[in-house]
């Protein structure tokens, strides 16, 4: 029996997370002896706050945590994430209206395999977090990649969602802070995408997990608060990932109407029952608690950022907006394809990233992984030591190309 037969189609046709690849290979390759650096993994690099940690450990401890609880969540991190929503955004909605989930994949997966139906178009701007396209693809349904580049500091127009949309077309996935790029749309944008929205009746699954990472003059704002008639046709995904260093808690969130989150809620019961108790346990302690802890680690990341923006622009062939957002820095190094580098004519940017990764020690995940080659994505949330002496090596190579 052939692979293709062993394998469904469906299953067949999905591409390995890019992002955990990288990773993978960077700590393989460290594991091995290697002096690597890596700027891969989408991961604050400080631990989880103690008291959240604290939580944890008492609720393992409690008997009533070691029994299934409700698909949907424990219904007191349920209301506790609305108030923290109410709080952070500006978005009041009822507890009723939150589904707890396993990570934000799960939020992501869940919510387009509860509203999308076979040949339904979901509008993708590019570059494009990984998942995105894959759970879309999944739940039956049609990216469409809206391309945008330096030039618009990766922000997509109205004018571009107009020009991509079509009678199939159901959703726009929308990203701010930005995952892959940093970029963070300015308030009068978003509410002009949401009207946008509104006036075609495409519905929009806003993904909120960087919200408290904005920096300068960056300002997160909520879709559907600054276009309150979204709120019937609006999907809300977060989580506590990324803004309190607890990526491997594995506790995400959708927030939508009510009659969806019902219907993803049953979907999450057949799929994975509830979510780990311990780990509901420590989220609750996550969002009911202060923000200093966050803004200490949003200080760290700020510093990096420019010092990481700064270095890479020195770099001839380079070229990368501020960014503003999230931990992410995503420069343009199309003037180098094409070029020799240490030796090497590179004609993608997959194939630069492998010679940073032999030359220099240096792992990053190139743009193809987010549908714009051309480009890569580091991440700035490592140390500041090694942020430096990574970008220093990166300068070095690049710098020889000819």
């Amino acid at each position: 029996m052939t692979a293709s037969r062993r394998i469904s189609a469906r299953i067949g046709g999905i591409a390995e997370s890019a992002t955990l690849a990288v990773d993978a290979k960077a700590k393989a390759l460290k594991a091995a002896g290697r002096d690597v650096i890596g700027f891969g993994a989408g991961e604050p690099d400080f631990p989880t706050p103690a008291a959240i940690v604290e939580a944890a450990i008492v609720a393992a401890r409690d008997p009533k945590m070691h029994r299934y609880t409700p698909a949907a969540g424990l219904p007191e991190l349920r209301e506790a994430i609305a108030v923290k929503t109410a709080r952070d955004s500006g978005l009041v909605v009822a507890g009723s209206q939150v589904l707890v989930t396993n990570g934000g994949k799960s939020a992501v997966y869940e919510a387009f395999a509860t509203l999308l139906d076979p040949g339904d178009e979901v509008l993708l701007p590019a570059p494009y977090w990984t998942t995105y396209p894959e759970a879309i693809r999944l739940a039956g349904g049609i990216p469409v990649e809206i391309q945008t580049d330096e030039s618009s500091n990766y922000q997509v127009t109205v004018e571009q969602l107009a020009a991509a949309k079509t009678d199939r077309t159901k959703f726009l996935l929308f990203c701010s802070p930005s995952n892959p790029t940093g970029s963070v749309y300015p308030p009068s944008e978003v509410e002009a995408i949401g009207r946008w929205c509104v006036e075609n009746g495409v519905w929009v699954v806003t993904d909120e997990i960087y919200e408290h990472l904005t920096y300068g003059d960056a300002q997160h704002v909520s879709m559907p608060v600054v276009v309150p008639e979204l709120a019937e046709t609006c999907v809300v995904l977060n989580g506590v990932a990324k803004t309190y260093a607890m990526t491997g808690w594995r506790v995400g969130w959708l927030i939508g109407p009510a009659d969806v989150v019902k219907a993803a809620t049953n979907l999450q019961s057949h799929l994975s029952s509830n979510v780990a108790n311990v780990s509901q346990a420590a989220a609750l302690a996550a969002v009911s608690g202060d923000l200093s802890a966050v803004h200490m680690m949003r200080e760290a990341f700020d510093r990096r950022r420019l010092t990481m923006w700064h270095m890479l622009q020195e770099i001839e062939g380079v070229s990368i907006p501020e960014p503003k957002g999230a931990f992410y820095a995503y420069p343009s190094v199309k003037a180098l394809l094409g070029r020799s580098v240490a030796g090497r004519v590179v004609t993608t940017s997959t194939e630069l990233a492998e010679v940073l990764l032999d030359e220099a020690g240096v792992a990053v995940v190139p743009g193809e992984a987010f549908g714009t080659p051309g480009y890569f994505r580091l991440s700035y949330a490592l140390g500041d030591d090694d942020l430096v002496d990574g970008v220093s090596r990166i300068q070095k190579v690049l710098g020889s190309a000819s």
